[in-house]
This record gives C-alpha cells, structure tokens and sequence, in this order.
C-alpha cells in the first residue's frame, strides 16, 4: 500500500465516521420532534372528549367533532412519520460503522435530503463519500468478511 493510498484510506474512514455521528445526531432530532406529534395527538383526544362533554342547547348546535379527530390523527401520523424516520437514520448510523448495507445507506441519504437545510447536506455528503471506489471497496471487503454477509436492513 503506497503513502497514497493510507492517507485516503485514512480520510475514508474518517468521513465514515463522521458522516455515522451525524446520522445519530439526525436520528435523535427526528426522535425529539416526533413527540409534538404526540401533543397534537393528545391536544386532538382533549378537544374531542371537551366537544362531547357540551350540553346540547335548543337551536345551537355544538361544534363538530372533526376537529378533534383531525388534530388527533395528525399528530399520529405525524409522530409515525418522524418516528420511522428516526429509526432509519439510526440504522444507518450502524451500517456506516460497520460497512455494511451501501445501497440501503443511499436510499436513507436520499430520504434525508427531503429534511431542508440540514438533511439536504447530510444527503449529498453521504452520497459523495460512497460514491467514492475507495469507499465501496471497503463495504465489500467487510461484507465479504462477516460470517453470514447476506445484506439485512
């Protein structure tokens, strides 16, 4: 191996790392920002127990109970949605650590560029660092080396 070659090793493996840190980080902000979905969840539950609760009066009518269900649902689907995210991110977090699953990795990237700014840059980084050879090679070295390298998600 030339003095080339380990110094782009080293910064491989380095971008690696990083680009596995900030997929954590991104995981965690994904995590935290899903529980406003389960406040709009439980604000939609509230408003629409209170609309139940209003005694009927002779020739008004209470408001509907739609608001409630729509705030509810929102925040469910919400909270799914940033939840799912999350957990993607921190699979591929491990993946990037342990080389493994490239495509699966890009396909997360690819979903995290719909994340303006911050998800964007991450997406395009990572797209970068493996689309580098250096970096798919290693992904396949140590595909090649686990014991049963059949690529699970």
């Amino acid at each position: 191996m030339t003095e080339q070659e380990l110094r782009d090793s080293i910064v491989d493996q380095e971008h690696l790392r990083l680009l596995s840190i900030a997929y954590l980080v991104m995981a965690a902000c994904n995590a935290f920002f899903s529980l406003f979905g389960l406040l709009y969840a439980f604000m939609g539950v509230a408003m629409t127990s209170f609309i139940r609760s209003i005694p009927e009066r002779p020739g008004q009518a209470p408001p509907p109970e739609f608001f409630g269900w729509f705030f509810g649902l929102f925040g469910l689907g919400m909270f799914t949605i940033l939840m799912t995210v999350g957990v993607l991110k921190f699979i591929v977090s491990r993946r990037l650590k342990q080389r493994r699953s490239r495509v699966f990795c890009m396909v997360v990237a690819a979903l995290s560029c719909l994340s303006i700014p911050y998800g964007t840059m991450l997406g395009v980084f990572t797209f970068l660092v493996l689309g580098r050879p250096s970096v798919t090679r290693l992904f396949e070295d140590e595909g090649r080396s686990l014991p049963n390298s059949q690529s699970t998600v």
